[in-house]
């Protein structure tokens, strides 16, 4: 079991920056795969950005160049660095992470909401 606690969310104007963390109950070394999506209202669940355990990411076209993905296994952290946010980003932000065993483990954190206005 992990437990998975996002943090960081808020209301910022476009163009703006933030910074959420996902904080995880046990060491991030044994996440195969950490990652964080969004879900608009209306709409369905999207990733947003992946990250291994040897550090390769992956990130969806409409964040990429603007979002960056990094783990520190140090703090038993997950964090996506969002700058130039535009109001399309507006979403409630949700942790992931994959543990592969002889079976897959997936886990969800509660998630933040992330909104962009003026």
């Amino acid at each position: 079991q992990v437990q998975l606690v996002e943090s960081g969310g808020g209301l910022v104007q476009p163009g703006g920056s933030l910074r959420l963390s996902c904080a995880a109950s046990r060491s991030i070394f044994s996440i195969n795969v950490a990652g964080w999506y969004r879900q608009a209202p209306g709409k369905e669940r999207e990733l947003v950005a992946t990250i291994t355990s040897s550090g390769s990411t992956n990130y969806v076209d409409s964040v990429k160049g603007r979002f960056t993905i990094s783990r520190d296994n140090a703090k038993n952290t997950v964090d996506l660095q969002m700058n130039s946010l535009k109001p399309e980003d507006t979403a409630v932000y949700y942790c992931n992470a994959i543990i592969r065993t002889s079976v897959v483990h997936i886990y969800w954190g509660q998630g933040t909401q992330v909104t962009v206005s003026s």
